[in-house]
């Protein structure tokens, strides 16, 4: 039996509908998922089961129990993973440029999620009804760097928690095209996907879209190129890469949002998720990991003058 899980809903707006909502905190849950659960009565507010129709205030808490979860038809894989930290809990891996995250139409193994179902066995969560590894959130296949994981679903609904209160914090490093006047600043631009290429994500006028925030600070800055950090207060689908084209400084290598051309020496956009912190499910301690930047970004930097 799984044990009922308290989680804060990030609303937008007052009035948001619990399946919307409950769809929209958690990464991985469905919205017909998120609707299945409501009408079997495994998310209550005040003891009372929530209808799917129900409307949301901001600071509401649900208290949700996920069902058992079913296998997937998805191969365990002996693929090498780079491992940061585990226990019985979570999971940290330092996933290399070129490794997709999920199975996908085009890439339907060899995939971090093939890696896991292999390397955890039987330590997996269920959200959205299916057993995988409990993926709390994603980086892009060109995008190296941390990612965690959670093996059971308290685990999994605790760090979605985390996510959905801004606490569990992520630290990017990117190298960006062009000069900046500032040091420092903060993007607050909603994100949605494009109007006219559903491939790609755009920013879109507010009371639109999701809320997405990234702040960055510049590291060094020269030769037309800046080596800048983002802290992700949000996590939208191509965040980073969005909100620095927003502002006039695509990802180097961004062939999505900036220049059409590839940049030698690199696979896509030059962004490394370098710092994770999160507060563990089961201790309430919090932890810090990292993971170095790989050598190909060390040797952009060096390449371009930057520190």
């Amino acid at each position: 039996m799984i044990t009922p899980v308290s989680f804060p809903l990030t609303i937008p707006e007052p009035g948001g509908r619990a399946d919307v909502v409950l769809s929209a905190s958690l990464d991985g849950l469905t919205r017909s998922a998120a609707q299945r659960w409501l009408e079997e009565g495994r998310v209550t507010q005040n003891g009372l089961a929530l209808k799917k129709n129900a409307r949301l205030q901001p600071g509401d808490r649900l208290l949700i129990s996920p069902p058992q979860p079913e296998a997937v038809d998805l191969t365990p894989q002996n693929i090498p993973l780079d491992i940061i930290y585990e226990d019985g809990d979570v999971i940290v891996v330092n996933k290399p440029v070129g490794m997709v995250v999920h199975p996908a139409p085009g890439h339907p193994d060899g995939t971090l999620v093939n890696a896991l179902l292999y390397h955890c066995d039987k330590s997996l969560s269920g959200i959205n009804g299916q057993l995988r590894p409990g993926i709390v959130h994603r980086i892009d296949r060109d995008t190296s760097g941390l990612l965690i994981a959670a093996k059971h679903d308290r685990a999994h609904l605790a760090l979605a928690a985390q996510l959905a209160d801004h606490t569990l914090y992520r630290l990017y490093h990117g190298v960006v095209m062009g000069g900046f006047r500032e040091n420092s600043g903060t993007i607050h631009a909603p994100i949605a996907r494009h109007p006219t290429d559903r491939k790609r994500m755009a920013v879109c006028p507010l009371g639109q879209g999701r809320e997405a925030v990234t702040h960055w600070q510049v590291v060094d800055s020269r030769n037309a190129h800046s080596h800048v950090t983002c802290r992700l207060e949000t996590g939208r689908t191509h965040q980073i890469r969005v909100h620095m084209a927003h502002i006039g400084h695509p990802l180097l290598g961004d062939t999505v949002y900036g220049g059409k051309k590839p940049v030698p020496g690199l696979a896509g956009q030059c962004l490394h998720a370098a710092q994770l912190t999160f507060t563990h499910p089961s201790t309430g301690q919090p932890m810090t990991v990292q993971a170095p930047l790989p050598p190909w970004f060390l040797s952009t930097l060096s390449r371009l003058g930057l520190h």
